[in-house]
């Protein structure tokens, strides 16, 4: 309706809670804040529920969430959207589709890696899907962000002096990188796929910046202060 949609507007960026690893979930309350659309991704919710959150939404075929905590969150409001369990799509693919649906350009997603490399490797590549161009989706791991840097633009990379920041090709080659403020500097230069040298940089200047002229790069930034 023409109110939802006033309403979804409002939201400055999507949270996702997957069924992965959240042993570090007591920092993420630092990060959801009021105006977050709040998505829980079938067990996912297991997490809202402890750490008090009301998602928005609860979507996915439901195969890994305790029913009563299901029906909890039906009784406080949130929307429930159920898929078959045949279906060609993760549940935490489904809930970045929907994010991308309500309108937001921004996703962090807690839990979306750990327990099973076919997952993670799935999640990690996920971000990088073209079917979420214009979505800046953010992998977040106790102290690890992992995002995707596209080519034709530049990014920039937060934190604090002394932390890892590693780039890793994805897909192919990424040709003319070049970045500002890192240990290691690469002026123009390619990163090959397979290649080792991108990883363990160090951050030398808060911002450093990033840009690529072709290819994705995986960027993952190791900080004790990410979550803070």
């Amino acid at each position: 309706t023409e109110l939802e949609g006033f309403i979804l507007a409002i939201y400055r960026r999507a949270v996702i809670f997957a069924n992965g690893d959240l042993s570090y979930q007591t920092f993420t309350k630092g990060i959801v804040a009021d105006n977050d659309l709040i998505i829980a991704a079938d067990g996912g919710a297991e997490y809202c529920r402890v750490l008090d959150f009301v998602p928005d939404y609860i979507i996915g075929d439901f195969d890994s969430i305790e029913q009563e905590i299901l029906q909890y969150f039906r009784s406080v409001g949130s929307k429930v959207i159920q898929h078959p369990a045949e279906k060609d799509y993760t549940d935490l693919e489904l809930a970045v589709m929907h994010s991308q649906s309500c309108g937001v350009d921004e996703i962090f997603v807690f839990g979306g890696l750990g327990y099973r490399w076919d997952q993670s490797i799935a999640n990690i590549l996920l971000l990088a899907s073209s079917n979420f161009l214009n979505l800046d989706v953010r992998l977040v791991q106790a102290d690890q962000m992992l995002q995707v840097l596209r080519p034709g633009k530049k990014y920039k990379i937060t934190g604090s002096l002394g932390d890892i920041v590693s780039l890793i090709p994805l897909g192919g080659d990424v040709n003319g990188i070049k970045t500002k403020g890192l240990h290691y500097p690469l002026n123009n230069e390619d990163l090959r796929l397979g290649s080792t040298r991108g990883v363990s940089n160090i951050l030398d200047q808060d911002p450093a910046s990033v840009e690529t002229r072709e290819g994705i790069l995986l960027c993952i930034s190791l900080t004790s202060g990410l979550l803070d």
